[in-house]
């Protein structure tokens, strides 16, 4: 393979990644111009078309995708064996990118990180805190954190945290007026805050369980949000019950501020994982983080 090639194929894969010439070429430090001119360039050399152009995005076609197939997963050999040499210097140094949730990231890698990093500066950390389900692999994250029953079986997975509950709590004011619910069924009669799922767009049912029985309940109220917070202070405020993880409101139950109902069918789960690609080569600042990050009991 020519070096050109190399060159124009890198070129291809930064304005498929970006879905825009103006962007990739930004990231490129070169020019729209010179940047359209070399995917020009490639195509004609192929024979093919590789990307759709139209006033407001930038698509791959059939035979871009296919391209990008092969393309992604040897661009990140070479760029992880490049990683791997640079940090064969006396210190560890690269970049790390994760996609995690903002309960993870508050709860669980950001104390580990605030520890961790001073003592390895040219160790560079980026955290996207998104609640979703992101495919690592296409947003070209290094690793992701999940619960540990969400993590897919191709993927190397590390426990990074302890076991979690959730909680169903409401405010004295509310169960002043309103009797506490006894059991799941009995939700049907509160007014409960709804919290919206960012991947699925619904409502989140509020999944319960006592000796082995499982039930999964949807609730109906005033309010609904997209931000666990806000689903707290709505509670606090005397507008229904709120189903959270418990350590979100350990502080409001000791104050009072909150009261804890059906405890009994809240059981504790398995905590979050990183995980990662299974074919993936740690480089050494990776495996820095995930020792440290590595839930120890």
């Amino acid at each position: 393979m020519r070096r050109e090639d190399l060159s124009d194929l890198g070129a291809f894969l930064a304005v498929a990644e970006a879905r825009s010439f103006t962007r990739a070429a930004a990231g490129l430090g070169t020019s729209q111009s010179a940047l359209s001119h070399t995917i020009r360039r490639l195509e004609a050399r192929l024979g093919v078309r590789l990307l759709t152009r139209t006033t407001r995005s930038v698509v791959p076609t059939e035979a871009g995708e296919a391209l990008l197939g092969t393309l992604v997963p040897a661009f990140d050999s070479i760029q992880g064996q490049l990683a791997t040499l640079g940090a064969m210097r006396e210190r560890p140094a690269g970049s790390v990118r994760i996609t995690a949730s903002e309960h993870a990231v508050t709860t669980v890698l950001w104390p580990v990180l605030h520890r961790l990093l001073p003592t390895y500066p040219d160790i560079n950390v980026e955290l996207s805190i998104d609640s979703s389900l992101v495919d690592i692999v296409s947003g070209r994250f290094d690793a992701g954190v999940r619960l540990g029953e969400a993590v897919a079986k191709d993927m190397v997975a590390t426990r990074i945290g302890p076991d979690l509950r959730m909680a169903v709590v409401g405010s004295p004011a509310y169960f002043a007026s309103h009797p506490a619910p006894a059991t799941p069924q009995d939700l049907a009669r509160h007014r409960c805050i709804n919290l919206r799922l960012p991947t699925a767009g619904g409502f989140y049912a509020w999944e319960l369980e006592k000796n082995g029985h499982e039930i999964r309940v949807r609730v109906d109220g005033q309010l609904a949000f997209n931000n666990t917070t806000m689903v707290v202070r709505a509670a606090e405020a005397g507008f229904g019950l709120a189903f959270v993880m418990e350590d979100r409101v350990v502080r409001q139950l000791a104050e009072g501020r909150l009261v804890r109902v059906l405890e009994d069918w809240c059981p504790p789960f398995t905590g979050y994982h990183l995980y990662y690609p299974s074919r993936r080569q740690p480089t050494p600042a990776f495996a820095i983080l995930v020792e440290a990050l590595r839930y120890r009991g």
